[in-house]
């Protein structure tokens, strides 16, 4: 009986810790170093936690098409900044200020200012992560100069 209980509690324990193994901090997969901007078609967004993730697709110099995964803040702190699940659509154009992975030939960014369709800019930078312009855990960074209302 004990054996199973101990099962179950050490099941439980690796279920609950999970999303903290999602989590990671900025410099763990960024380079502060590597900032770039993309601009594309959004094809795919996945709204969850512990992080977010839009899909866009972007035409190189070449010609040729990739789809990039934009890494963001999760859906509440997006939500607190302004932007909602159904500002954007799949379709639409995005702009998004990041910073790209460790990882050459990968083709995701972390995405801290993205510029929705109707011209508002989003810090998309998880709190406490440490990247670029972060305050701290718990503290929602300031909005882009361009995205503050007088």
């Amino acid at each position: 009986m004990k054996k199973h209980l101990l099962r179950a509690a050490l099941v439980g324990i690796a279920l609950l810790s999970a999303p903290a193994f999602a989590h990671h901090s900025f410099a763990a997969l960024y380079d502060a170093n590597k900032p770039v901007r993309l601009k594309g078609k959004l094809t795919k967004i996945d709204w969850t936690n512990p992080h977010t993730y839009f899909h866009i697709d972007v035409v190189s110099s070449d010609g040729s098409v990739h789809n990039w995964a934009v890494e963001g803040a999760g859906p509440g702190a997006l939500s607190r900044r302004g932007f909602k699940s159904g500002d954007v659509k799949i379709g639409d154009i995005l702009v998004v200020d990041g910073y790209l992975t460790k990882k050459p030939g990968t083709y995701l960014v972390d995405g801290r200012l993205v510029t929705l369709p109707d011209g508002r800019i989003i810090n998309g930078g998880t709190p406490g992560d440490g990247g670029p312009g972060d305050k701290g855990k718990g503290v929602e960074p300031d909005a882009p100069a361009q995205a503050k209302k007088s």
